[in-house]
């Protein structure tokens, strides 16, 4: 929604995973609303991803713009709202590539949560991103 939690973890997560692997992706993460536009990324969700080993510290909030649905072969929103901002957003011809991140769910937002949801979120991000990487991987073999 404002790309300071979920999102941000999200984009890192894929990208260390991503890196591992081998594979170069191009990733970003976007908000479907501007009011955290040039913010960094939650203390909470840094923190937490830190404990971790992924740096979140030089990602900045942005809203998703029309030239996103065009220039990125995947979509991937946090929740069901959000996918429906997309979906309204995105031009028909790209609905295609409009999905929500863990695939049949949404992944749970830790704003106003305990440090437990944010773990929990990034239990969720890392299980899913070894999940989508295999997949992702398997169509360059």
């Amino acid at each position: 929604m404002g790309n300071i939690c979920r999102s941000p973890t999200a984009e890192e997560v894929l990208r260390v995973h991503a890196q591992r692997a081998g594979l170069e992706l191009h990733l970003d993460s976007a908000g479907t609303e501007d009011y955290h536009r040039g913010d960094p990324p939650d203390a909470r969700s840094v923190l937490h991803a830190k404990r971790r080993g992924y740096d979140l510290t030089g990602l900045r909030a942005r809203q998703v713009c029309s030239d996103d649905f065009r220039d990125f072969d995947l979509l991937l929103a946090a929740d069901v709202l959000n996918l429906g901002v997309l979906r309204d957003r995105c031009p028909p011809a790209y609905h295609h590539k409009l999905a929500l991140f863990l695939g049949d769910r949404a992944l749970p937002d830790p704003y106003y949560g305990q440090a437990s949801d944010f773990e929990k979120v990034l239990d969720l991000v890392e299980k899913r991103a070894v999940s989508l990487l295999s997949e992702w991987q398997a169509t360059t073999d």
